[in-house]
């Protein structure tokens, strides 16, 4: 006859706990949909062909022209 365990409280407690922490860290709620994407922006790594791609782009463009108020001061 094969003989049957019986679980303890504390075997039963750990997949639960194990399960509920997994859900714990997957369910978010943000405020508004700008912390979203910052959340999702820290946490999505950029393929590097794109990153070098963006980089590319930004050195052509055109630098910022200076306000009217800092022409003015001489800043």
């Amino acid at each position: 006859m094969k003989r049957q365990m019986k679980l303890t409280s504390r075997e039963q407690e750990q997949p639960v706990s194990a399960h509920q922490e997994t859900q714990q860290q997957s369910a978010r709620e943000f405020a508004n949909v700008e912390d979203m994407l910052r959340h999702d922006a820290l946490h999505t790594p950029v393929p590097p062909a794109i990153a070098h791609r963006l980089q590319e782009s930004i050195a052509q463009l055109p630098p910022a022209s200076r306000s009217w108020w800092r022409k003015f001061l001489g800043s």
